[in-house]
């Protein structure tokens, strides 16, 4: 990396991201506990702050990047295939299991190195792994933050996530009302995919604008009962002391896509090394959730049951075997 060229705040947080990730206590535990469904709040609290620790602002794209990576991170735990489910934990972020696997098939001395290499990278592979997936809907493109999808099956899962820290009035309508129009635009072509939205809200709107709060969350309840929209809906409110990300406008994610081809390439070779990760993610600014605030058609827990049952019972027994076995609370046999 040249040292003239400035390191952006995503390839600053992915190394924080992962390392969370991987070392998430509650990873490989079973999420389902009585038929209902138990989210690793823990790791979401890590994963928000890192934003706060880089000071990234909303354009960077970072804070909503926490999001996706924990809705991702979730889905794992649910059983779900984690090649299939994207972002992924490990770059390429967003690339077909299949190619995966015929990577993983060749000799890792000769072709399988670089080919991985080249997709971690996301150069010269023609736009086989990216960092972000566009899904055709009835009538455009959209960028889907969190997806399940293989060229076998199409999307079985396509999951919007939004943020909000500050600036409660200003464009809280806006972002609901785009992401129910892209809803409708993606269910019309994919009837059969679970679609969830997940609204991140800071807790400070409870206080200062209690109004849009209210607004917010009878809307969100109303969004998750349509028949052609989304299948659920969620929303987490997050509580820090000081200032929040900083608010510089919508992130370039935004941006109407015209092409499939207009995505995001994550170059891997671009992330500065961290030198001691279990001190950085020890000194994390603190976060907590206001689980109070959240009603239960909301919550987090009833959203993953919803999204993850949705998924298994569109799909044949065979398929997601080891997520009907966590379902089921077995001990699964892969």
């Amino acid at each position: 990396m040249s040292d003239n060229k400035k390191v952006s705040f995503k390839a600053l947080a992915w190394p924080l991201f992962d390392a969370i990730v991987a070392d998430a206590p509650m990873r490989d535990l079973n999420p389902w506990e009585n038929g209902e469904y138990h989210p690793d709040y823990a790791t979401l609290c890590l994963l928000l702050g890192v934003p706060l620790h880089l000071e990234a602002n909303t354009r960077s794209g970072v804070p909503a990047l926490a999001l996706d990576i924990w809705v991702a991170y979730e889905l794992r735990r649910g059983g779900l295939d984690p090649d299939a489910v994207w972002p992924r934990a490990e770059a390429p972020r967003v690339v077909d299991r299949d190619v995966l696997r015929l990577v993983r098939a060749l000799p890792k001395k000769a072709l399988g190195n670089e080919i991985m290499t080249k997709l971690r990278s996301g150069s010269g592979v023609g736009g086989v792994a990216t960092a972000s997936a566009n899904m055709l809907g009835k009538n455009y493109f959209k960028q889907v933050d969190v997806i399940m999808s293989s060229w076998q099956t199409g999307p079985e899962l396509m999951i919007s996530t939004k943020r909000m820290d500050s600036s409660f009035g200003k464009n809280m309508q806006n972002r609901v009302e785009e992401s129910y129009g892209d809803a409708k635009n993606l269910s019309l072509r994919h009837p059969l995919a679970s679609i969830g939205f997940v609204y991140s809200l800071r807790s400070t709107a409870y206080d200062t604008a209690r109004p849009q709060y209210l607004w917010l969350v009878d809307l969100l309840i109303k969004l998750g009962r349509e028949d052609d929209a989304y299948d659920a809906c969620c929303l987490v409110m997050p509580e820090w002391e000081g200032a929040g990300p900083a608010d510089e406008g919508e992130v370039d994610e935004d941006e109407p896509v015209i092409s499939p081809d207009d995505v995001e390439v994550e170059d891997v070779e671009e992330e500065p090394p961290v030198e001691d990760v279990d001190a950085v993610l020890a000194a994390l600014p603190v976060v907590s959730l206001r689980h109070d605030l959240v009603p239960d058609e909301v919550s987090p827990g009833r959203f993953f049951k919803v999204i993850l049952e949705g998924v298994l019972d569109a799909s044949p027994i065979s398929m997601h075997v080891k997520a009907r076995e966590l379902r089921r609370g077995l001990k699964p046999t892969s």
